[in-house]
């Protein structure tokens, strides 16, 4: 396939690979520009945007890991059973105050310090308290039930790397090193249109030949899974002077554009054409199914995503093609989804040279891994398909024929709209 160039779609009709693809998408879009400072409370999937340091160890001290006692493991006996007075109480919170003294246990807690000197923790269920001393059983390893300050965290590691999406558990991170805010990204903003005069929203009248537009409502849904801003502006006609100025003033108040049909070769297809006129096209047509006519492109500073017309296309074409897109521009690590490898429950036969994404629900399987069932409708307008599914199976360029019991990699809806 000859190298692409901005203008290349202009007049050629060849189909891009996905891999292709996604080489245009990590060469061609940029994070967005900005940064602002949120509290913890706040961050909750945005884009970390540097480095988060700990200043100080995670934990900050050794603590014990149970209840019981803390101990010198050299005052133990190797063979018998070993009698020690208890010389403190420590609790979570509240320190000895001092160091142990050899010869000597502490009784102690979860989670509290440990003094100076002890290396090992004995759990009381070992433990034999006797009045004002203790006895401990023989065999416990040195270092036991002992939680070393730094174990987490060193001080000054990074703890958080910049590009970072903040789920809880880095939220939690951020907390644990004493942060109570964190630089991130700003938040990517979105303008997402519909085109098409057949197109209606639901609840109003649906006249003959019409439709209630489901392919907003889904991307709007997807790009706020992703912790986008969305802007939904609406329907657009069939109409190119009506197109060209709405992408237009878009494009002057967002990072990205996204559409939904209009992207394919008939004569009422015109957004195509409109982003053309207006900016440039990357590519536009992949060699995927289902969800070909998908296209990136540029409108001065906003990248253009434009989505097929078919329902169950938009979804495939957005967590394929989009999702990277969108990852990218929010200054993210690239996050690509994890297969997982099942047996198919059926045979399949497919054409070589474009990637194919079946739609298909998990069973247990006989030996253990799951097996893959095919929605028996496979048609690009059936979302009911996408409704009763648990993911998609991706087959690969080369594959055509295949068997039941073939081991193939299933995509999960979860780690495809995260």
């Amino acid at each position: 396939m000859s190298q692409l160039s901005d203008d290349c779609f202009a007049a050629g009709e060849g189909l891009l690979t996905a891999a292709e693809a996604a080489r245009i998408i990590a060469d061609r879009v940029r994070p967005i520009a900005g940064t602002e400072t949120v509290p913890l409370t706040a961050a909750l999937g945005r884009v970390l945007a540097e480095d988060l340091r700990a200043d100080r160890a995670v934990p900050p001290h050794d603590s014990s890991a149970v209840d019981g006692y803390a101990i010198h493991h050299a005052d133990l006996l190797a063979e018998a059973e070993t009698v020690l007075p208890v010389g403190g109480r420590v609790t979570a919170g509240h320190p000895l105050g001092r160091a142990q003294r050899r010869g000597e246990a502490i009784r102690i807690f979860t989670g509290a310090m440990l003094p100076p000197g002890p290396d090992t923790v004995m759990m009381q269920e070992d433990c034999i308290a006797d009045g004002d001393r203790v006895r401990l059983r023989p065999g416990i390893r040195a270092g036991a039930n002992r939680r070393l300050a730094g174990e987490d965290v060193p001080a000054g590691a990074v703890a958080l790397h910049g590009g970072r999406r903040m789920r809880a558990q880095e939220v939690g991170m951020a907390a644990a090193v004493g942060s109570p805010a964190v630089t991130v990204r700003r938040r990517l903003s979105a303008a997402l249109f519909s085109t098409g005069d057949e197109i209606r929203l639901p609840g109003e009248p649906l006249p003959p030949g019409a439709v209630y537009d489901s392919n907003r409502y889904t991307v709007a849904a997807l790009l706020s899974g992703l912790g986008v801003a969305v802007d939904d502006l609406g329907i657009l006609p069939d109409d190119i002077d009506c197109i060209r100025p709405a992408l237009a003033a878009a494009a002057a108040a967002h990072d990205l554009i996204v559409t939904t049909g209009g992207m394919s070769v008939g004569d009422e297809d015109h957004v195509r054409a409109a982003v053309m006129a207006a900016g440039r096209l990357d590519f536009w047509r992949l060699a995927i199914r289902p969800g070909r006519p998908v296209a990136l492109g540029r409108i001065d500073e906003a990248i253009f995503i434009g989505l097929p017309g078919n329902p169950v296309s938009v979804m495939v074409a957005f967590m394929t093609v989009a999702r990277p897109v969108l990852l990218a521009r929010m200054g993210a690590r690239p996050e690509p989804p994890r297969a997982f490898p099942v047996r198919l429950g059926f045979d399949y036969r497919k054409k070589a040279g474009r990637r194919e994404y079946l739609r298909a629900r998990l069973e247990d399987g006989p030996d253990g891994l799951p097996l893959v069932r095919k929605f028996p409708r496979d048609g690009v307008g059936i979302l009911s398909a996408m409704v009763e599914s648990d993911g998609l199976v991706a087959l690969a360029e080369d594959t055509t024929d295949l068997t039941a019991g073939t081991l193939v990699d299933f995509l999960p809806f979860s780690e495809m709209m995260r």
